[in-house]
């Protein structure tokens, strides 16, 4: 493919393309499948309390994101971020730490869609769909990125139908108009042992499955070097995810928790392999949708391959991003003819053939183990954007500039960056807790999990010793706008 190395890309992604991708990157197995699992240990009380606290952190820290990407559209985002307004060295770690994550993310994904396809086509080879999937991927990513966003919008529409039917259907249930029974009260609500069963510990353990539930929103930063009008598509993208996300997450909740008592059989441990249990098949099931298993299945095999659609695309731009900057090889910032990074784009994919090792070592295994490689780096990205705002907010009034000149500023400073580089911690530390509190401690779990954590900090100090950096001054802080954002608001 003939490409130049100039690092160019085209800002090729519309505003629809912007908002799906955000909004794609969230609504997953996540909602789909684990939903049923949280509700059965921590009950709807439990499980509302979790993912309310998670969403209005995910609003601070895409507040703090839209303020520097509308600022400084690029496609390296936080990790050009923290390297222009806190420390080079910090950026690097934050750049490769978010690519191993997305990379492993893409194979995990090719494996679970490889799972689900065996729910219609059982005795097939797993290596053979992994494979069929990445090559789809790979040709969806390479070819351009409005071809990107265009798969994307429609890969994210396929599930907010899917959730806007579901929302309907359980409040046609709710009301007596579907399922043949008469209107619901809360009976379910007050089963057992209440709303809060499993007390504070249920509770916290749900927590941090929100947490992983609403991973991805991050990815219209890394999109914003790619959209036609950051200035126009971001701040509008940042503010309707949040608010469909909130309500399809806490919609759902709310359903689920009026249809079935926390306690029902059928929504204990929901996963890949059950999705005859997922509470959307559930609630399909009762208001007599009889091929509701099929349906669910379809769908979820969509979400998966949009999660890993956007692993690929976000994971090669980073790469891209670090390339560009000197942090990686240089010749994966080569670019195609349509602005595409098609190396990283082709280096990335390698890491998804990790999937191929279904055929040997059996797919579940390999499957728990990728997600469980993927670990905390979400959490460690997050806390690098609200450290990243913090910095650059304060270096920006420190150096004379104004508010009013931002084309986008964040209303909550410095509540927002505060509220989450606390979270975050308390998820990174509560983890560990949460292993150490089981009765028999998963040892190769915890391992496996925190793995991300001497990763970052080994990248962290190599680069820092190696360069010889130093956190940055508020007056040393580079606040240069990149020449094609400049152009286009002449």
């Amino acid at each position: 493919m003939d490409g130049s190395t100039d690092g160019t890309l085209r800002r090729a992604l519309k505003a629809r393309h912007i908002t799906m991708i955000a909004l794609g990157g969230t609504i997953g197995t996540g909602l789909f499948v684990a939903l049923g699992g949280s509700l059965s240990s921590a009950g709807a009380g439990g499980t509302l309390t979790a993912y309310l606290a998670i969403g209005i952190m995910v609003y601070f820290l895409m507040t703090s994101l839209g303020e520097m990407s509308t600022y400084m559209p690029v496609s390296g985002s936080f990790e050009t971020y923290a390297s222009r307004f806190i420390d080079p060295a910090l950026g690097f770690a934050l750049g490769w730490n978010y690519w191993i994550n997305w990379a492993v993310t893409l194979a995990s994904e090719l494996v679970a869609a490889a799972m689900i396809i065996q729910f219609w086509f059982p005795d097939t080879s797993s290596f053979f769909w992994s494979a069929l999937f990445l090559i789809i991927l790979v040709l969806l990513n390479v070819l351009s990125a409005q071809l990107y966003g265009e798969s994307e919008f429609w890969f994210a529409g396929i599930k907010v139908v899917t959730v806007i039917v579901f929302l309907l259907l359980g409040v046609g249930i709710i009301l007596g108009i579907l399922g043949g029974g008469p209107p619901v009260g809360f009976e379910n609500w007050q089963a057992g042992d209440g709303l809060f069963p499993g007390g504070m510990f249920a509770t916290f353990s749900v927590f941090l499955i929100a947490g992983y539930s609403f991973m991805g929103t991050e990815v219209v930063g890394v999109a914003a070097g790619e959209s036609a009008n950051p200035r126009q598509d971001v701040p509008k993208a940042i503010h309707t995810v949040f608010w469909r996300i909130l309500l399809f997450y806490i919609g759902t909740i709310l359903v689920i928790g009026f249809l079935m008592p926390y306690n029902d059989p059928d929504l204990l441990k929901s996963g890949l392999e059950a999705i005859g249990v997922s509470p959307f098949t559930l609630v399909f099931e009762r208001a007599g949708m009889a091929v509701a298993a099929s349906v669910m299945n379809a769908v979820i095999l969509t979400a998966v391959l949009s999660c890993g659609n956007t692993g690929l695309y976000a994971g090669s731009r980073m790469l891209y991003a670090l390339a560009l900057e000197g942090k990686a090889p240089k010749f994966l910032a080569r670019t195609s003819l349509r602005g595409v990074p098609y190396m990283s784009v082709a280096f990335t994919a390698v890491i998804g053939m990790m999937a191929f090792l279904t055929s040997v070592a059996g797919t579940g295994k390999v499957y728990v183990w990728l997600v469980n490689g993927a670990g905390l780096t979400s959490f460690i990205a997050w806390l690098g954007i609200a450290w990243s705002h913090y910095r650059f907010r304060r270096a920006y009034i420190a150096q004379g500039h104004s508010i009013q000149e931002l084309p986008y500023a964040s209303k909550f400073f410095p509540l927002g960056p505060w509220i989450g580089m606390g979270i975050c911690a308390v998820v990174i530390i509560g983890q560990a807790v949460f292993f150490f509190a089981e009765s028999e401690i998963d040892w190769g779990g915890l391992i496996v999990t925190y793995s991300s954590i001497p990763l970052f900090l080994g990248l962290f100090l190599w680069y820092k010793k190696k360069h010889n950096t130093h956190m940055l001054k508020l007056e040393e802080v580079d606040f240069s706008i990149p020449a094609d954002v400049l152009k286009k608001r002449e």
